[in-house]
């Protein structure tokens, strides 16, 4: 047939000085097959008549009857195809029986190279069943999710037209498949290649390979490394694939295993197989499954691979390991053919046994016991009845129970029952085997004579039992396997055991074999619900869905996850059994106490235990290491250093995880000293240093109290040290005892791994040390919460990956008696939450969810089954389908709080939402998603009965905090919010210190505000303290009006200057500045004229101490001249929305002034002046309406419909004539509504709205229309 497409690549490939050239063809793989078959290429069960064959099943004929139809519409009919020789199927399609009622529902796929030994193709490695027709004539396709190499095909029937019967016309697609093949004997017979001498590969080595054998065991691969002394193989054992690594000169040596990959791998099926050399890691990968595994890295190159044994030169013993016997093809090394080079006598590959290019395959007819209805029927001996009995035959299955074979004993009355109880073989006389359901092949021989019974199991290997009953033992008449018939007169059969699930093979009865074939085609004995010429059994442990250590075990349909010690629960171990902080064991009503936490909920950390303090209104995390008590230190002979290392009770990646979900985390740091010196001087090198955080750690010059690259202490930090040149207490080397003690306090350095300490080995020095436990507080992803006020309000993120296992969890509160929590959509897939009524979330539950209070979500979906629970609810959950699952395929972003159509949107809180135990950050994604929700740093608040906006931390008002806080300043207007001094908590308080404290004693600031003014110079805002260190904002004249920023925070040096690219910002419009100072780098921003500008410097900044907070102000005693003579001048103008690190002053002297920290000089009005377009909480949300009709797809929009028509054309033309008409009626409409607002703002004008005000749900309308009336007028 003629291909569609061909691609031409061309691949370089440089050995030593050589290079070559090689050209691939690439066709697409998508050619009919059947259409060209001779009718000889095609068989069946049956046929209705000869205008019914098989050969007229050819898609879109008429010929004959129109396709084929077998004699009779039962589940044991099928229909072959000879594909001619070996061919790779990429797609199915299927049609009915012209012109008839006979058409396929559903139907299973076979494939084989030999027309026996039968392998059924499923999807996603689970599901078998494909969808077939609705009617006779549409033509169904399915393309293959994995292609199929096979020279037969066999199509089986499941489902048909209940009002007709089976009719089928089918056609293949795919094209034919080229390989090379060899045979190894398993004796002598093995593959050697060796490398050029003196070649290394630069980028790694891959080997990949095909393989199909009978044996469960032998030789794949072995490789001896470079440098000699050492090989790495590939081994099969009991059907898995292990990689085997060997240290020593031989095979004898004890191997290290690596890897264990695959299962059932004896089945003689192909299987594939890559091994890929990337320095010291290796990727194996069998089938479709791969793992990663780390070697030594003296083994990351190998001189010789042999394949099919493991007789290399170095080694001599082998009489541990059989070699590999079976078929291999495609062997590849670094993209050279092995076999085909073989086929040439390359030099480099050696042929050793006997070995063929060709695979001879022994013919081995298996039958598949699937379910209770199935049984095997043979005739019993013909011999004389004291000839006795000899049956035998082959067997693997999961069960641990089940009849394997039943006869009567005629003469006697009796029967025989020969079956497994407890993974044993079991006989009348009830003398136990081996265990022997593993899944591999066990062999039977049951015989009798003489006065003697029999059994023996795997050729005796297995065990033997013997019986001398008073009776003779024989099968005159039927020889029953797995089971009996349903029909209940039949007495000669009876089954009080278990029904037998799994596969037999080479049955013999009188030494004689059975020929399965004509079972099948009923010339011999009966059968019902088998699957004959296949064994069908699955190994559902391998690999294994119990997560998290979870030991898994299986039967012949399930498999089962034992999840003890795990710490997780579920069909899959995946929930965790933990809360994941101690806030939430303290929100569940606990007390002190020591509990164990699971950091990252269903995520890959593992549970630990700590103990959780909560005697305070907060509530402390400890976790312990080995050291917490003060330690004294003495000068050792010959030790100049002290070492210590801090082991913890939980491990690095629990740690990293509870620094970062945590708010605040601190741990003490002290030292003790007589003579004995700390840091000495922040210039000279330090005598004692601590390594923190993860790994090996890094290096601090810090100490507790103080920040970190200060090299000071805590007293340096006050300027209040024993010796005033020094700034550590211990630096000043006196003979008395002193200290420097205090709390470390930034997370990123937290927590202490080791410590090292210096000045220890004069005589008289003395020290002690103490690293306290590490103790955190908060937990940001528990009330980390988005509020969605209306039915169109969501947020949105990136797709969602469950694909086979995936948990969702989160709390809400709503008094709304509907809608969406969460939805993701695929082409076909879909997950969702929903709030269908005030008792119902998907699953139905006795208790409203309208009550205004908060309630737990948890939703979990793996491959066993699919499950909620809703609060402490008993969980409903809906079973995975019998025949498998399907990976759940998603592509569109996820939506939480509506759906793609913006309708049924959830209205009320949401918080503390996970998927697969990671957090999603509603506060931040609210923040740049559009939406009237929480703004501005607002959070989301209960309230008896409704929520609202928090606006604390924010320098916002209003209902959403979107609304802006400016003042008008005069001449003699100032505000100075004063801070409280860090000494006065240090010397007054034993407490750690507050927030406040860390927000005046940072090692960087956040400063932000908007302002307007037609004055130059003026001096918009003075951060100073005590010690006249200061931060000032200025706009100053250089030639034009600069935005100038002066940093002092050393008062032995002069203040850095750093002026701005911006100019003429003395212009009368609103400009907005953002200062953000970390250490020594310091970046401005600023809008000026909708422009966004950025800059960054590098400075000499370390350290700033007490804050005095002063915006332009006349009093000018703690101001240097420079600043002194600008604030003289006052300021004249409008400032908005000031913010501070947490600290917004404006808004504390504007709406809080009696109990804020607050002096406010001269007349303070409120003023519109720094309202913008933020404000305005519906106009992001307007204009995505227009933007997301057009189709558009970018990161700030969600992606609601990918394809693409050519409606969407049409469209587009409806919609701009649309848009000119609405803009039309829209401008007229605008200019009548300016008159009528101007009057409605005469009556607003005087309102001051309150910070954060209640907005229930029956009344936030006419909230919300009240506080945006005066800003229509403004801006539209």
């Amino acid at each position: 047939p003629p291909w569609f497409s061909i691609f031409l690549t061309l691949s370089v490939v440089a050995t030593l000085s050589n290079y070559f050239i090689f050209f691939t063809l690439f066709r697409v793989c998508d050619s009919a097959l059947v259409s060209t078959l001779p009718p000889s290429s095609f068989r069946s069960s049956s046929q209705l008549s000869s205008s019914h064959a098989p050969g007229f099943a050819k898609l879109n004929r008429r010929e004959g009857a129109g396709g084929w139809s077998p004699l009779s519409s039962d589940g044991y009919q099928w229909l072959e195809v000879d594909l001619g020789e070996r061919t790779k199927v990429t797609a199915v399609a299927t049609q009915g029986r012209y012109g008839s009622s006979d058409w396929l529902t559903s139907y299973l796929l076979m494939f084989s190279d030999t027309g026996h030994n039968w392998k059924q193709h499923r999807q996603e490695d689970s599901v078998g069943s494909f969808p077939g027709n609705s009617n006779a004539d549409s033509v169904v396709q399915y393309k293959l999710q994995q292609p199929a190499v096979a020279r037969f095909l066999r199509l089986i029937p499941l489902g048909w037209n209940p009002n007709g019967r089976i009719g089928l016309r089918l056609e293949t697609y795919g094209c034919p498949h080229t390989s090379d093949v060899v045979s190894l004997d398993g004796s002598s017979s093995s593959l050697v290649y060796r490398s050029i001498p003196g070649w290394s590969p630069t980028s790694g080595e891959v080997v990949s390979l095909e393989f199909k054998t009978l044996r469960n065991s032998g030789t794949l691969l072995e490789a001896a490394a470079a440098a000699g002394g050492g090989s790495l193989g590939l081994e099969l054992e009991r059907g898995k694939l292990l990689l085997l690594l060997r240290q020593g000169g031989t095979s004898s040596s004890e191997p290290r295993r690596l890897a264990s990959l695959g299962s059932l791998l004896d089945d003689q099926h192909w299987h594939h197989v890559a091994v890929e050399w990337r320095g010291a890691h290796l990727n194996l990968t069998v089938d479709k499954h791969s793992e990663r595994v780390q070697i030594p890295a003296e083994f990351g190159h190998w001189d010789i691979k042999q394949v099919g044994g493991n007789t290399l030169p170095s080694q001599t013993d082998t009489s541990k390991h059989r070699n590999f016997h079976g078929c291999l093809e495609n062997l590849l090394y670094n993209g050279l053919n092995l076999i085909e080079r073989a086929k040439h006598e390359d030099q480099q590959v050696t042929l050793a046994g006997d070995v063929t290019f060709s695979c001879a395959e022994p013919v081995s007819v298996a039958v598949t016991f699937p379910g209770p209805q199935s049984f095997l029927q043979l005739p019993g001996a013909m011999a004389s009845a004291s000839a006795g009995v000899s049956v035998g035959f082959q067997f693997r299955t999961w069960n641990e129970a089940g009849l394997l074979l039943t006869f009567d004993l005629p003469q006697e009355g009796g029967v025989v029952w020969l079956y497994l109880s407890e993974a044993r073989l079991q006989l009348q006389i009830h003398k136990d085997g081996s265990a022997l359901n593993d899944g591999q092949w066990h062999s039977v021989d049951l015989t009798s004579g003489r006065g003697r019974l029999s059994v023996a199991v795997d050729e005796g290997g297995g065990g033997v039992a013997h019986a001398s009953p008073s009776f003779p033992v024989s099968a005159r008449h039927q020889l029953f396997f797995g089971g009996c018939p349903a029909e209940d007169d039949n007495r000669e059969c009876r089954n009080p055991f278990d029904i037998f699930q799994g596969c037999m093979r080479l049955l013999t009865v009188d030494d004689q074999p059975v020929d399965l074939i004509l079972v099948q085609q009923r010339l011999l004995g009966n059968y019902s619900h088998l699957q004959i010429d296949m064994c069908g059994i699955i190994d559902r442990c391998s690999p294994s869905h119990c997560e998290h250590g979870g030991l898994c075990s299986q039967s012949w349909t399930v498999f089962h996850c034992n999840c003890s010690d795990s710490g997780y629960s579920g069909a899959t171990c995946h929930s965790p059994v933990y809360e994941q902080s101690c806030e939430a064991y303290k929100h569940n009503g606990d007390t002190s106490g020591h509990f164990y936490i699971d950091v990252d909920g269903s995520g890959p950390i593992g549970p630990q235990l700590v103990y959780c303090n909560m005697t305070e209104e907060i509530t402390w995390m400890v976790i312990q290491h080995n050291n917490t008590e003060l330690t004294r230190v003495r000068p050792a002979p010959g030790v100049n250093r002290h070492l210590v290392h801090f082991d913890y009770s939980s491990r690095e990646e629990q740690l990293s995880a509870i620094t970062g979900q945590s708010q605040h985390c601190e741990q003490e740091l002290s030292y003790h000293c007589r003579k004995s010196r700390l840091l000495n001087t922040p210039e000279g090198s330090p005598f004692s240093w601590w390594l923190s955080g993860p790994g090996a750690g890094r290096l601090q010059t810090y100490w507790g109290g103080a920040q970190p690259g200060s090299r000071q202490c805590a007293c340096g930090l006050r300027g209040d040290c024993v010796d005033p040149q020094h700034y550590c207490n211990c630096d000043a080397d006196r003979p008395d005892w002193a200290a420097d003690s205090g709390l470390l306090t930034h997370k990123e350095s937290l927590p202490v791994r080791s410590l090292v300490l210096g000045d220890i080995q004069r005589p008289g020095s003395e020290a002690a040390y103490r690293v306290g436990p590490l103790r955190c507080h908060g937990d940001k992803n528990f009330w980390n919460a988005a509020f969605f006020d209306k039915e169109t309000s969501y947020l949105h993120f990136p797709t969602f990956h469950g694909e086979l296992s995936a948990d969702i969890s989160f709390l809400f509160k709503t008094t709304a008696s509907s809608g969406v929590f969460l939805e993701n959509l695929g082409i076909k897939d879909f997950i969702r939450i929903e709030l269908r009524s005030s008792a119902q979330v998907v699953f139905s539950f006795d208790r409203p969810l309208d009550d205004d209070r908060w309630h737990r979500v948890r939703a979990e979906r793996n491959v066993k089954e699919a499950s909620l629970r809703l609060d402490e609810l008993p969980a409903a959950a809906r079973q995975a389908p019998a025949d498998g699952h399907f990976h759940l395929q998603l592509n569109s972003q996820l939506f939480i709080g509506g759906t793609a159509s913006r309708q049924k949107g959830f209205r009320g809180c949401i918080r503390s939402l996970q998927l697969n135990g990671v957090t999603l950050d509603l506060e931040e994604r609210a923040r740049i998603t559009y939406g009237a929700l929480c703004r501005n740093r607002g959070r989301c608040a209960e309230m008896p009965s409704g929520f609202r906006c928090d606006c604390g931390p924010s320098a916002y008002t209003g209902v959403f905090c979107h609304t802006e806080v400016s003042a008008a300043f005069k001449p003699a207007t100032s505000v100075a919010y004063t801070f409280k001094g860090p000494y006065e908590l240090a010397r007054n308080s034993s407490a750690p210190p507050s927030s406040i404290y860390s927000d005046v004693t940072p090692r960087g600031e956040n400063v932000s505000l908007s302002f307007s003014t037609s004055q130059s110079p003026a001096l918009l805002l003075y951060v100073g303290s005590y010690y006249r260190e200061y931060l000032a904002l200025l706009v100053n004249k250089h030639g034009e009006e600069d935005l100038e920023v002066r940093y002092k925070l050393d008062s032995s040096r002069e203040a850095e200057v750093l002026r701005s690219r911006v100019r003429s910002l003395a212009n009368g419009q609103l400009h907005t500045v953002s200062i953000r100072r970390l250490t020594d780098s310091v970046s401005i921003k600023t809008i000026f004229n909708s422009l966004l500008n950025s800059e960054k410097w590098i400075t000499s900044l370390s350290r700033v101490r007490d804050l005095l907070f002063i915006f332009p102000s006349s009093d000018s005693d703690e101001l240097d001249p420079d600043l002194a003579r600008l604030a003289s001048l006052g300021f004249t103008g409008c400032l908005s929305v000031v913010h501070f690190n947490s600290i917004s002053p404006l808004k504390a002297a504007l709406l809080h002034p009696d109990s804020s920290p607050v002096a406010i000089a001269g007349p303070l009005v409120r003023s519109g002046c720094g309202a913008s377009a933020s404000a305005n909480p519906y106009a992001a949300e307007n204009k995505h309406h227009l933007t997301d009709r057009s189709g558009s797809v970018g990161s700030g929009q969600p992606l609601v419909n990918a394809i693409r028509t050519d409606s969407a054309l049409i469209g587009g033309v409806i919609a701009v004539v649309i848009f000119m008409v609405v803009a039309g009626l829209a401008i007229t409409a605008r200019f009548l509504y300016r008159r009528k607002e101007t009057y409605r703002n005469q009556e607003v004008k005087g309102v001051k709205p309150e910070d954060s005000p209640d907005f229930p749900f029956n009344n936030q309308t006419d909230s919300q229309d009240a506080s945006s009336e005066n800003r229509k007028e403004y801006f539209i």
